[in-house]
């Protein structure tokens, strides 16, 4: 039996910068170091619930932070695993752990002698010569507990930790299966006719994923996002393009072991069932009662917004797309699996740009250090890279971060490359969160991504949208390096779901800044910088193809917070619903949801964007407004706007409700109207 002096994830880590020991952790050692941590803050529960001292902020608010900081070392690791480089043994311990985990939570907030301590500690916040932080902490702990049930009556509780229990299995079973999903498809290229239109780095990406597989000789295209998009953008193939069009979207949704529909009929249920014991009219309702936007009439107002200018954009571009088409000599019809393929070749024609003409000025290791160099001249810190800490795979990097008075800000590790053992998408995680509870707690945050990975020896170069992706994540990691507050559950990223992308898509703007592109957009062999031409036809395409990317985006946001306002859903046909409420918005029939339902990761792997998914939208709008500071300042790297936002955004984690922290920076809250010019809608046709 493993005991605490040899599981290395219950022994001190005793590694550079006190990071996880990734070379002594076994799979074998989650479960007990799980069970162990769990069963420590029970005890430490039991006893801040007997305390017979009158509650104050010590004594339940703190000790409450305190209790849960061992398991949160744990399970922050291997979850954090569990997405990034799992294994049949990990996958295993998840589906074991979810309702065992989702129990002791469960066991925590719906504990009636707890609840009443904290309840007492909020009802006299006033009387007890809080800081504002503390203030705040406070409230967000009443807030917790009572949307966690702990005002239910027993027969309540009872069934909501049931509830609890049940979707967090189906949430580990719904993203398994999409993982096994992408991992088991594969689509082999082996002569030249099937390569055909594929660029040379497309090419040499399916070799190296052929390799990977064992397939010396070969090209492999894999669903990773970086494979498949290559394909559908640059095959002259239609033949290979609907066939990997159809994979990627069937995903979830092939029968067998790992069909989705029906665990997204049970988790829709039951997510209805929770929120009405909760006093909720739908999930919808309850969901975003805790977030900026508060109610599903605001977040549908916004979408239609968006909604109306987008379609009718999409039309046009439908209408050219297909008059391409056309003049090629073809007469089928635009479909989803062509799209990008025109859209790609009518954006060579309009703008004289070519993807493949960027790509090799757009390399991985230059718009990492473009990453650095941005929030160096925003806020003040540097990037080193580290090369003694243990790292859970060798894919992975790491970089110390100091801010501008060369302190400590914390570990920063990129894993940027696609695998099998690796689930789909781009993440920013966090192995430990800064705070300052015992002592001055650096973060360890980590970007992961799914670039294709090049053959060895060879550079990885990036399309424009993988360099976006590594920059929306830096801003994420940047949140969560500079937090700067004294309690973990105000730490970083912990913010409201509509709130927490404003810094990852704020970050972007800077991206597209001509200053970063010209000193790290270089060409990748001669070093030379991008030329002016290129760069010019770069940013004059920045609005095009507008009208398919807010539909797709936009279509997604809606079928989500349609199902979760959906009410009762016992015969659930999640297939025929997204299908009707398509119909019913009138969604472009050559244009695919961005997240289809079967593999909605986003709202089916767990509860944290369900109903939310609008919330990259909605972040949008403050994105948009809040870069429109730099511009009005007449420097995108304005000092004084800059100090503002590090100070009420990026620092400042939970310390404020959303819309005060943003109006702190900006003076006032944001209109559509800068995001509308940004995607270009505000001249798109009227009809």
């Amino acid at each position: 039996m493993t005991t605490e002096t040899d599981n290395p994830l219950l022994a001190p880590w005793e590694t550079p910068f006190g990071g996880p020991p990734f070379d002594r952790i076994r799979p074998e050692h989650y479960r007990p170091a799980l069970d162990a941590t769990m069963a420590g803050q029970r005890a430490a529960v039991d006893r801040i619930a007997a305390d017979p001292a009158e509650p104050d902020f010590d004594n339940t608010i703190v000790a409450l932070e305190r209790a849960g900081m061992p398991l949160a070392r744990v399970a922050r690791v291997f979850f954090g695993l569990a997405s990034a480089n799992t294994s049949d043994a990990l996958q295993a311990v998840e589906r074991e752990i979810a309702p065992v985990l989702s129990r002791h939570s469960d066991e925590i907030h719906l504990n009636g002698a707890l609840y009443e301590r904290i309840r007492s500690v909020w009802e006299r916040r006033d009387s007890l010569d809080l800081t504002d932080e503390q203030r705040r902490l406070v409230d967000r702990y009443h807030t917790i507990f009572e949307r966690s049930g702990a005002a239910l009556d027993e027969a309540g509780k009872a069934r909501l930790a049931e509830i609890n229990e049940r979707l967090a299995t189906v949430g580990t079973l719904f993203s398994q299966n999409v993982l096994a999903d992408e991992a088991a498809w594969t689509m082999v290229l082996d002569s030249e006719d099937d390569l055909a239109g594929l660029p040379d780095w497309a090419r040499a990406a399916a070799a190296q994923a052929a390799e990977d597989r064992d397939l010396p000789g070969k090209y492999v295209i894999t669903l990773a996002r970086s494979s498949v998009e290559s394909l559908l953008q640059f095959s002259t193939r239609r033949d290979l393009r609907e066939k990997a069009f159809e994979a990627w979207i069937r995903r979830g949704e092939n029968g067998g072991d790992s069909d989705n529909r029906a665990l997204i009929a049970e988790t829709i249920r039951l997510r209805n069932e929770r929120a009405r014991l909760l006093g909720a009219e739908s999930y919808a309702h309850f969901n975003l009662a805790d977030a900026m936007a508060r109610t599903p009439e605001a977040v549908s107002e916004l979408l239609q917004t968006v909604w109306g200018p987008g379609t009718r954009l999409a039309a046009k571009e439908t209408a050219e797309l297909q008059a391409l088409i056309a003049e090629e000599g073809n007469n089928f019809e635009l479909s989803a699996a062509d799209w990008r393929h025109y859209a790609d070749r009518l954006r060579k024609r309009r703008y004289d740009f070519d993807e493949s003409e960027l790509k090799p000025y757009l390399h991985l290791d230059n718009l990492i250090e473009a990453a650095f160099w941005t929030a160096s001249r925003l806020f003040g810190v540097s990037f080193a890279p580290v090369w003694d800490v243990p790292l859970y795979h060798p894919d992975v990097r790491a970089w110390e971060g100091k801010d501008r008075d060369g302190r400590a800000l914390g570990l920063f590790l990129g894993d940027y490359f696609a695998r099998s053992s690796k689930r789909s998408g781009a993440w920013m995680g966090a192995y430990r969160s800064q705070h300052r509870l015992d002592g001055d707690v650096r973060p360890i945050i980590v970007n992961v991504m799914n670039f294709s990975k090049p053959p060895a020896g060879k550079p990885a170069l990036l399309s424009f949208d993988d360099a976006r992706t590594l920059f929306h994540e830096f801003g994420h990691a940047l949140h969560g390096l500079l937090s700067n507050v004294s309690y973990p559950l105000l730490s970083g990223t912990n913010v409201a779901t509509d709130f927490v992308e404003l810094p990852s898509q704020l970050f972007e703007h800077w991206l597209q800044e001509p200053e970063v592109l010209k000193r790290f957009a270089v060409h990748h062999e001669t070093g030379e910088p991008m030329p002016d031409a290129l760069l010019e036809r770069l940013l004059s395409a920045r609005a095009f193809n507008q009208g398919f990317a807010t539909v797709e985006y936009t279509a997604s946001a809606l079928i989500d917070l349609d199902l979760h306002m959906a009410g009762d859903t016992d015969e659930l046909d999640v297939v025929a619903f997204e299908k009707a409420a398509l119909e019913r918005i009138g969604m472009p029939p050559a244009i695919a949801m961005r997240h289809r339902t079967p593999h909605f990761l986003h709202i089916f792997s767990g509860d944290h964007y369900a109903a939310g998914y609008y919330s990259y939208l909605w972040s949008e709008v403050l994105d948009a407004d809040a870069f429109a500071a730099f511009e009005e300042a007449g420097d995108p790297f304005d000092p004084e706007t800059a100090r503002k936002l590090y100070e009420n955004v990026y620092s400042a984690g939970n310390l404020r409700d959303p819309a005060e922290a943003y109006t702190r920076f900006r003076g006032r809250m944001p209109t559509p109207e800068a995001l509308l010019r940004k995607r270009g809608l505000d001249e798109g046709p009227r009809g």
